[in-house]
This record gives structure tokens, C-alpha cells and sequence, in this order.
């Protein structure tokens, strides 16, 4: 009997400091092994076995900087469990839907993850029936329009490291991969607000993305508007940038963005 107790509150206690491990990286952002083991008053070998496991259900995941942690894509999964958390996915639905209804083609979110943009929703406009499921799939950065606003607005330090973990893998004739190419194509980005990707990723494919911002102005994800080629051609990608731009606007707005 005494066992059974000694386990249940040793595991109780595991739970309390995973879930302290959780809050200072929510509170400080990126952080290493020695200042969470401080914070939380325990040895670094249990702050590194706390984090080994919050990593392997990807509530944790390693920063660019080597040694320190942080949230991990995991915790969106519960977070869509929370009725009205001001999130970037609820927050956005209705107005992908709308874009979608009213432009006729597929629309996504998406997030960085790692050295991958990864979508984390999706809409299918009424022309765009039976149109490739994004949702949950990681996507180069440097191939997709939703990847190019996520690097756009990264630090150069931070896209540095992104690039070289990622590599600048060749999809298609017109992916860019060279790497002055690309810091040219980004410096255009981030100062037009906007991205038109033609074929860079799959034959046939266009994509128009924007920014997403949160209340402190910091982008944290795309929004994309996708279709074949044959609809969304070079005019017709243009025209369509405003509808876009003000859609991914909308969402920053509701997540708490004040231009």
C-alpha cells in the first residue's frame, strides 16, 4: 500500500513540475536546461527528464540556439480544445471561409514549425472540390508563399539558422535556391506585404500568402490563397492580393493586432 502512495505522489509531482516547466517557457520564451532547473528548484537531470518527455508529445521542441527549449506545435492541439482562446486557427475560420467563398479556391494557415511552414488549417472554396488536404503537412520555407512570409519577418540571425538546417532543396524549374536569390525575393516581401509563388513547389500550382501579426505586431503566421495555374495565372494572382492582404489583416486584428 505504502508503494502505490510513494509512486502516485511521485508521479503527481512530475505532473506539477512538467506543468511549471510549461508556464516559464510560456512566461520567457526560449530557455535552457540550468534556468529552468533554477527556476523550478530541482537538479538538471530531472529538468532534462521532464523535458525529454514533454518533447516526445511535442508540447516542447528545441530552439534555433542550441541548449534551450521552448513550446512546442503539440500545445495547439490542446489549445483547439479551448472555446473561444484567442488563437490564430478559431480566430481565422470565419474569415477563411468568407476569402474562401469569395475568391472560389483553397485558403490555409500556417505556422512555423521548426524549419517548416506547417498548416494548421484549411478551407476549400466552391472550385476547389478535391483539392490536396495541407492541414498538418510541414512545407519548405523557402518553396511555398506561406514559408516566404514566415522567413520574410524572421531576425537575419534567426533565418539564417532556419536556412541552414532546411537547405535549399530544388522542388521544381522555378524553386529558388540560391541563397542571395532568396534574401533579394524576402527583402521585396517584407516591404510589399505580400507574396505570389508560382510553381516553386509543384507544377501547376499558385499561391498568394500575406502576413498574420499578433498585439505586438510580430508575425506569426500566413495566410494563402492556392489554385491551379490555369485559374490563378499571373493576372489573376495579382488581382486577388488585396482580398488576401485584408483577410490576413482581419485575423491579426482579431488575435489582437493594432496597425
Amino acid at each position: 500500500m505504502s508503494n502505490g502512495s510513494s509512486d502516485s505522489g511521485g508521479g503527481v509531482q512530475s505532473v506539477d513540475r512538467a506543468v511549471s516547466v510549461l508556464e516559464i517557457l510560456a512566461r520567457l520564451g526560449e530557455v535552457g536546461v540550468t534556468e529552468l532547473a533554477t527556476e523550478i528548484g530541482v537538479h538538471k537531470s530531472t529538468v532534462s527528464r521532464l523535458l525529454s518527455a514533454l518533447e516526445d508529445h511535442e508540447l516542447v521542441e528545441q530552439a534555433h540556439e542550441r541548449g534551450k527549449y521552448r513550446l512546442g506545435f503539440g500545445l495547439l492541439r490542446l489549445s483547439n480544445a479551448i472555446s473561444g482562446q484567442l488563437d490564430v486557427t478559431q480566430q481565422g475560420r470565419e474569415i477563411c471561409e468568407g476569402l474562401a467563398a469569395e475568391l472560389g479556391e483553397t485558403v490555409n494557415i500556417a505556422v512555423l514549425r521548426s524549419h517548416y511552414a506547417v498548416n494548421v488549417d484549411q478551407v476549400r472554396g466552391p472550385r476547389s472540390v478535391g483539392s490536396h488536404n495541407w492541414v498538418g503537412e510541414l512545407t519548405p520555407l523557402h518553396a511555398t508563399s506561406s514559408g516566404k512570409i514566415l522567413l520574410a519577418h524572421m531576425s537575419a540571425d534567426a533565418r539564417r539558422d532556419v536556412l541552414d538546417e532546411a537547405g535549399l532543396t530544388r522542388y521544381t524549374d522555378r524553386t529558388v535556391t540560391s541563397r542571395d536569390e532568396l534574401e533579394d525575393q524576402l527583402a521585396v516581401i517584407a516591404a510589399d506585404g505580400y507574396v505570389v509563388s508560382t510553381e516553386e513547389l509543384e507544377p501547376g500550382l499558385t499561391a498568394v500568402a500575406a502576413p498574420i501579426r499578433d498585439h505586438a505586431g510580430i508575425v506569426i503566421a500566413a495566410l494563402s490563397v492556392s489554385g491551379p495555374v490555369y485559374r490563378l495565372d499571373d493576372d489573376r494572382a495579382r488581382e486577388i492580393v488585396p482580398a488576401v492582404v485584408a483577410a490576413a489583416a482581419a485575423v491579426s486584428e482579431r488575435v489582437g493586432y493594432r496597425d
